[in-house]
């Protein structure tokens, strides 16, 4: 954000460009997804728990804010999870807004409704949007994104290759960035509520949250200006506490994952809140921090990293 204000937009369009087109480059190499599949289970877990805990927190951290409607919004979700667990998150939604309506907190007046047009820009390339946008850009989308979305889908039994999805994402962005579009990307909290247990029992049927999370984006990206409006009439209090809830499913598994295995968990604790503490350096957030740091918790503690493990147990399997 702070490069793109003093970078002209068709520059900062030929860096949308040309960080797409590193993503199809990644994809088709295959290294990313030989990174994923060497990362220990319970270290992946610990991540995605750390990256998803303020969300949780912010759910009752409303109480001090608006403690009538977050203590209702957090009563029902426990009554309609022993009810009907799949339903609860829709249920405090119609609730919270027929709670919202019916005190007029919420102001639709001045609502228009709007649709969004793509404007075509010719891109630009500059050497200084490729250091100062494009570069970060990727770095960014690949360890805020892509790897904790990959290791969703890992922790809630799904072995889908990253190779095909970096691939895709990326022509896509790459189409899409001449109309302002900066990165189609596998979107890691959408994943981590579409794909865990919440979303169906079966993995199978859960294919359906995600069309369903599709389609919402759908509408998002053509009615984008009416849709802000419609969240900014809403408290605050409201939003993040729907959030919260609707991620405590995964946040618990994710927890329970990471401290299963005995060898892992003191790392897995640790990568959990280092991602939690969201460290950011060198323009980077807390998710690869978080990761980096669990890593080498686990290198310390276990003696080697979880390749070098993996690099012997197959030598030994060949010596044999």
């Amino acid at each position: 954000v702070t490069a793109l204000a003093s970078t002209p937009y068709a520059e900062a369009v030929g860096a949308y460009m040309v960080s797409a087109l590193a993503f199809v480059v990644l994809g088709l190499s295959g290294y990313f997804e030989r990174v994923i599949r060497l990362i220990p289970a319970g270290i992946a877990a610990g991540l995605l728990a750390g990256i998803l805990l303020q969300f949780g927190i912010k759910a009752f951290g409303g109480m001090s804010v608006d403690p009538m409607l977050a203590g209702l919004l957090i009563a029902t979700y426990v009554v309609l999870k022993r009810i009907s667990a799949r339903y609860a998150i829709v249920g405090i939604l119609v609730l919270g807004l027929v709670f919202l309506l019916s005190q007029n907190r919420v102001d639709l007046s001045g609502l228009e409704l709007q649709l969004a047009a793509p404007v075509f820009t010719r891109p630009e390339f500059s050497l200084n949007a490729l250091l100062s946008v494009a570069l970060p850009l990727f770095l960014i989308t690949l360890t805020g994104q892509y790897m904790p979305g990959m290791l969703v889908l890992r922790n809630d039994g799904f072995k889908t290759s990253a190779n095909p999805i970096v691939t895709i994402t990326g022509l896509g962005s790459l189409l899409m960035a001449p109309f302002g579009s900066h990165a189609f990307n596998i979107a890691a909290i959408t994943a981590a509520i579409a794909t865990g247990p919440q979303a169906h029992e079966d993995p199978s049927r859960r294919w359906i949250a995600g069309v369903a999370a599709g389609m919402c984006y759908i509408l998002v990206g053509v009615f984008g200006v009416t849709l802000a409006a419609v969240f900014m009439a809403f408290p605050a209090t409201f939003i993040t506490t729907l959030a919260g809830l609707a991620l405590l499913g995964t946040i618990g598994a994710s927890l329970a994952t990471a401290l299963a295995d005995a060898k892992v968990r003191e790392a897995a604790l640790i990568t959990f809140l280092a991602a939690a503490a969201n460290i950011t350096l060198l323009g980077i957030g807390g998710a690869f921090w978080g990761l980096v740091i669990g890593l080498l918790a686990y290198a310390v503690l276990n003696g080697r990293l979880p390749w070098s493990a993996q690099s012997a147990a197959i030598a030994a399997m060949e010596k044999g």
